[in-house]
């Protein structure tokens, strides 16, 4: 089982590129691997960025969560502002 360091909701920034973003979804890979990826905000001209997946170990968190997850009626999980 996984241990996820970074929460879902977390703005952080690639020690490596500078690409910044919040966090909203993570993986585990075989080898061992936690990904990220990163939505960026939008650009100048309001229009949605292309996000990125991110290795870990490269990710610097730079604001916690603005969003905590709540429980939903099918069981699964839904975003709520706090």
């Amino acid at each position: 089982m996984t241990n996820f360091t970074i929460e879902l909701g977390s703005k952080a920034k690639s020690n490596i590129n500078g690409f910044a973003g919040i966090v909203t979804s993570r993986a585990e890979h075989l080898n061992g691997c936690n990904r990220y990826w990163l939505e960026p905000p939008l650009d100048k001209d309001g229009k949605y960025m292309d996000g990125r997946w991110f290795d870990e170990g490269e990710l610097i968190v730079t604001a916690a969560p603005k969003l905590k997850k709540t429980n939903n009626e099918r069981g699964g999980f839904s975003s709520a502002i706090k």
